[in-house]
């Protein structure tokens, strides 16, 4: 026996530093039947992994190139200061941008490593308190840091990619609950329901007019009369 056809995952990539888990989960609870699957993966990746058909929709730290995309912004992050232990900024409850920025250094690549070069004495970085946080290096210290713009945290996809799981996605990161006007299952729902009142209303209408509709040989109302039935010279005017 030919088994069932399964429904294509909604594959989602995000970040490190954001944290998904409570989207997920609703999902989860609101489409059991519809699998999600995820994956982290580095701030350089995070439209590469769009474009070329790897992830569905993404999770993607602020700003990034709109271009052929649909982007949301959803919060931000507050921007902290790393340095190795023993630094000090650890005497600080925060640093002023102008105070470390000849201590820091410029690389593209992904925060991991980038944290690595920290560790290792490159000079310091900034980075959202989030990523510092999910990497947790214990031989690194950092401090918020003023002056400099917070991080903004968005989610992403491509404009031809217009699937209905996608819209029902950004309706959960949203907070829409399920029976939203806005989600796209509902409106899905609102748009088959108008379509069946319509149904319904025309072969209601086809009824009516069959059940009125005169039987054949039936006169119509209004119709002259053949004038069966009339008395020989009924009608004629008599001669004076």
């Amino acid at each position: 026996m030919d088994s069932e056809p399964t429904v294509p995952a909604l594959r989602v990539a995000f970040v490190a530093g954001v944290s998904p888990g409570k989207w997920f989960h609703r999902w989860e609870e609101r489409f059991p039947e519809a699998p999600l699957a995820s994956q982290m993966v580095d701030d350089g990746e995070q439209l590469a992994v769009l474009r070329d058909g790897r992830a569905d929709i993404a999770f993607v730290r602020l700003p990034v190139d709109p271009d052929g995309l649909h982007v949301i912004p959803l919060y931000e992050e507050l921007p902290v200061v790393v340095a190795p232990k023993g630094h000090e900024i650890q005497a600080f409850d925060e640093v002023p941008l102008a105070e470390i920025e000849e201590e820091l250094f410029e690389y593209d690549g992904g925060a991991s490593e980038r944290l690595d070069l920290v560790e290792g004495g490159a000079g310091l970085a900034i980075l959202p308190m989030s990523v510092v946080r999910h990497f947790n290096r214990k031989e690194l210290r950092y401090r918020p840091v003023t002056g400099v713009p917070e991080y903004g945290v968005g989610v992403a996809w491509l404009r031809e990619n217009e699937s209905e799981a996608i819209q029902e996605f950004i309706g959960v990161v949203r907070g829409r609950s399920a029976t939203s006007s806005r989600q796209a299952s509902v409106q899905r729902d609102q748009r088959e329901a108008a379509k069946q009142r319509r149904s319904d209303r025309s072969a209601a209408q086809r009824e009516a007019a069959r059940k009125e509709a005169p039987k054949k040989g039936t006169p119509r109302k209004g119709a002259p009369s053949s004038g069966k039935g009339r008395r020989p010279g009924a009608g004629r005017r008599r001669p004076r």
